[in-house]
């Protein structure tokens, strides 16, 4: 039975990523506050929110610092842009720290609002710098298969999943993808990971020259694949294909918006995986998701062109009316000051054994075929059979199943594409929390094998 507000949202919303006609069956889970790890519905259940909201919440829920820095910037200046000059204090002191803690050399910081308007930007500049240079030609960016990066239009054409294009006519021409880094799953047979690594960096050498080099502009990654399955990278995998972009003096973009700011055990996933990147997207942690906000991070060479080109046409014609809102910017110095202050790095590299213990272990389950992760963020992948890795059909949905049951059993995590769930808690959990979290998964994966076996997709 549903409630009234339940009947009042399946009139009223369209939720993204969701089967809007199963929707209006079941209708939604509401919730109504949140504490530390957990959230809590209508009626006072309490869920461990064991993927931080979207990838974002670090720092938990109802921190009463970002609450009150919030509401001081709001009685303040609850509202400037950065346009034709415009300025304020919190954009200025944001984008010091920002620089400060970058893991590349960082000339400047230009703002936005989300990670996928980070990534349509990240578009746009390659395209306007490379037509400033005088190289018209030399404007196609390669993504990789089951990468994401967005929903506008550049920003799901970078982003490698069929849900991304299908019906919506993208991506993009000029928009490429590469194959994905996935060892477990795309390895060919006794495959090593540092051989996966070589044969992907030699197919990507052999797209760039198929293409020709003088084409190709960028490529883009995660340091850690999320939507895409909580996908970690095999060992060696970003120093081989370092060494390519740097043979054909292809720019490297780092989303950061789901690893930044402490989510491998680093400030960023760059430095965990040895990215040699020239710019950087980042957004969700920056504010600990309390405030919309996400920042371009830009080296001097991208900005000397800016320059020179805003002088020739006479002004640089991108930006958005909330880029570098002072309350999102205040929140955000504030979010990184609490980082620091309460070592909450430290924090992750403390706990994240525990987590990627407990993670890994899950691989033992007889549905599960892979359990891997990083620092606080990983992946499991179901399996019909454990020996041939051989999937289920998409359609019988066996991984949103386990995560239906996880939700029966107050846990809240995400089921991705190729069967996958993800895990992805507050960076601020304890190991008790942690602990908590998979024993609630590992009851759900019970129901699970029993629903399974009951709908004889498997053996009983």
């Amino acid at each position: 039975m549903l409630t009234n507000l339940a009947v009042r949202d399946i009139e009223t919303l369209v939720h993204p990523y969701t089967n809007l006609a199963t929707h209006r069956e079941v209708g939604p889970l509401v919730l109504e506050r949140g504490k530390g790890v957990f959230v809590y519905d209508t009626t006072g259940k309490d869920y461990i929110e064991g993927m931080a909201g979207l990838w974002c919440t670090s720092l938990g829920y109802s921190n009463q610092e970002l609450a009150e820095t919030a509401y001081e910037q709001l009685k303040k200046l609850p509202f400037t842009h950065l346009f034709s000059g415009r300025s304020h204090d919190p954009a200025i002191e944001l984008a010091e720290k920002l620089k400060e803690i970058a893991p590349v050399p960082i000339s400047k910081v230009f703002y936005g609002a989300s990670g996928s308007d980070a990534n349509d930007t990240q578009v746009k500049l390659v395209w306007y710098m490379n037509n400033a240079l005088g190289r018209p030609k030399k404007k196609k960016i390669i993504s990789r298969l089951k990468g994401y990066h967005g929903v506008t239009v550049a920003s799901a054409s970078l982003t490698g999943l069929p849900a991304n294009h299908t019906d919506f006519d993208l991506p993009l021409p000029g928009i490429l993808h590469t194959s994905s880094p996935h060892h477990y799953r795309f390895a060919q047979p006794g495959e090593s990971e540092l051989d996966f690594s070589a044969r992907l960096a030699a197919e990507l050498d052999e797209m760039i020259q198929r293409e020709g080099p003088d084409t190709v502009a960028a490529f883009i990654a995660e340091p850690v694949m999320g939507a895409g399955g909580a996908v970690t990278p095999p060992e060696g995998y970003f120093e081989a294909i370092n060494a390519v972009l740097a043979k054909y003096d292809i720019l490297f973009i780092a989303d950061e918006v789901i690893t930044g700011f402490g989510r491998t055990g680093e400030m960023f996933g760059t430095t965990t995986y040895k990215m040699k990147a020239d710019t950087l997207s980042c957004a969700k942690a920056l504010t600990s998701a309390y405030f919309p906000l996400s920042a371009v991070l830009i080296n001097e060479p991208v900005y000397e062109v800016l320059v020179d080109q805003s002088k020739k046409i006479g002004t640089f014609g991108h930006g958005n009316t909330y880029a570098g809102h002072p309350v999102g910017c205040a929140v955000a110095i504030k979010t990184l000051e609490i980082y620091k202050r309460d070592k909450i790095i430290d924090h992750v590299r403390k706990v994240a054994p525990k987590f990627l213990q407990r993670l890994t272990k899950l691989a033992e389950h007889p549905l599960i075929g892979e359990a891997r992760g990083v620092g606080l963020i990983g992946g499991i992948e179901f399996v019909k059979d454990k020996v041939s890795k051989a999937q289920f059909e998409a359609k019988k949905g066996v991984a949103l199943k386990s995560t239906s049951f996880a939700q029966e059993e107050g846990l809240i995590l995400r089921a991705l594409g190729g069967d996958r769930v993800a895990f992805c808690p507050p960076l601020v959990i304890s190991e008790a929390e942690i602990d908590e979290l998979f024993d609630r998964y590992e009851r759900a994966l019970g129901k699970t094998l029993d629903w399974v076996k009951a709908e004889g997709l498997i053996a009983g």
